[in-house]
């Protein structure tokens, strides 16, 4: 699994993280409000992915390993932050 809930307050997105790996990321990130996401192992998260991290505006922890993630989706994010 790519989506693993590591401590009460980490949640940690590992390899190629698929379509399917959206639900349970955000039913993670809603059952822990202020968890953590580490994506520093990601290589690649589906758009679906993407957009909960966006929606949900989830502290991260990285940067992501894959390029693409790091160079165009990262900053992105990192944007997101304000109102």
């Amino acid at each position: 699994m790519t989506v693993l809930l590591v401590d009460s307050a980490t949640i940690r997105l590992d390899g190629w993280c698929a379509v399917e790996d959206a639900e349970p990321l955000l039913r993670l990130l809603l059952e822990g409000p202020g968890r953590i996401v580490d994506w520093r192992q990601c290589d690649h998260a589906h758009t679906a992915v993407v957009q909960i991290l966006l929606a949900t505006r989830a502290t991260l922890m990285g940067p992501p390993r894959g390029t693409f993630l790091r160079s165009l989706v990262a900053p992105a994010v990192e944007r997101r932050a304000g109102p």
